[in-house]
């Protein structure tokens, strides 16, 4: 039975920490993905501004979110590098990703994550472990 993109798209709508987070996918198709975040008290760090790892988890989730739309099979993140170039500790946060190369058991992407001026707060890239069938992570 085919993956549909839809089905992808429900699975993270439906995961517990996607939601916890308070993520909100505003565009999900095969190749395309964009996801925000209002921030809120509860993700800021003892400075008064967004936690890293708000950052990294946003960074994690729209990279392994758009891998997922175009190979319609579960990934797992081998590794995760994130850069903070702005500090930011209001407003909405949007995240977009791209695939800089996807081979048939690796993918690699990059991930960018802007403010509501398109101002860039954080940058990443993330190597992805493409599960195929029956295969473990």
């Amino acid at each position: 039975m085919a993956i549909l993109v839809q089905d992808i798209r429900e699975s993270f709508e439906s995961s517990p920490f996607f939601n916890h987070m308070g993520i909100e996918i505003i565009h999900f198709e095969e190749h395309s993905v964009k996801i925000k975040l209002t921030i809120n008290e509860h993700v800021l760090n003892a400075n008064g501004t967004l936690h890293g790892g708000v950052h990294a988890t946003m960074l994690d989730f729209i990279q392994g979110m758009l891998l997922r739309s175009i190979t319609k099979t579960r990934c797992a993140t081998l590794n995760l590098n994130t850069q903070y170039l702005a500090a930011i500790s209001e407003g909405d946060i949007f995240a977009e990703a791209n695939v800089l190369q996807l081979g048939y058991k690796l993918a690699f992407l990059e991930g960018e994550i802007k403010d509501s001026f398109g101002k860039i707060v954080a940058k990443g890239t993330g190597t992805f472990k493409v599960i195929r069938g029956s295969e473990s992570i």
